[in-house]
């Protein structure tokens, strides 16, 4: 794992390099935004990222579930708190890219309201980790939640389409065309896309490596003192 580590700090680092490259230095400027929506190249990425975490804390779950691996459940809450950060991040640059364009911070879209829902469930699944004690019952407790959270996901891709939101489809337009005219775009958005995915990655397995760890000295210390009581 700590190989896995190294090359994807490497590759994450070389990799947001040429993205930020790209974005401010190639990619044109949006005729109609200006250059506040050169901003668009982080926040769908952070969304991306975010939702792949989810994605990855069900699937763990489901696995803890049925199996009652501590490995899926280590693997599980460390893809929620990368989920977590990077739907953070997108709820943070959205209202930034907002404000010029809509002259308000935050309005209740469909699409935002979705997305703020999303990211309450997310957040209460770390506070039931980490206050709701180390009990089995906990930690399924929270692998269900981990899973029924994800469905919210399809309504946040979707309400922009069919629910009547101000929150722009920049990718797929509503007409079933692509927003991203100039070919240097779709590169750019691709390119951060890798960028932020291996950000989130080498995130998600240094936080799996600290739960390991955390886990054997947890261990080694039941083991002190049940040979001191001895």
């Amino acid at each position: 794992m700590r190989r896995a580590t190294v090359i994807l700090r490497w590759s994450a680092s070389v990799t947001m390099l040429v993205a930020l490259y790209l974005i401010f230095l190639v990619v044109p400027t949006e005729a109609d935004m200006g250059i506040v929506q050169r901003i668009f190249y982080f926040h769908v990425p952070c969304w991306w990222v975010a939702y792949g975490g989810f994605f990855t804390v069900a699937g763990a779950s489901a696995v803890y579930l049925w199996k009652g691996s501590a490995k899926a459940d280590q693997l599980a809450v460390a893809a929620a708190e990368v989920g977590v950060l990077f739907c953070t991040l997108g709820l943070i640059t959205g209202p930034i890219w907002a404000r010029p364009i809509w002259g308000v911070w935050w309005t209740w879209d469909p699409r935002l309201t979705t997305a703020l829902i999303l990211w309450a469930i997310y957040v209460g699944y770390l506070m039931l980790r980490a206050f709701g004690g180390e009990g089995e019952a906990v930690a399924r407790y929270a692998a269900v939640v981990g899973v029924v959270g994800t469905l919210d996901i399809p309504v946040i891709h979707y309400a922009v389409r069919l629910l009547q939101g101000i929150h722009p489809a920049v990718i797929t337009t509503r007409e079933g065309g692509s927003g991203l005219t100039d070919p240097s775009m779709r590169w750019t958005l691709l390119v951060a896309s890798v960028a932020m995915l291996l950000v989130g990655a080498w995130l998600g397995v240094l936080r799996v490596r600290m739960q390991r760890i955390a886990a054997e000295l947890a261990v080694l210390g039941r083991e002190v003192e049940e040979g001191g009581g001895g």
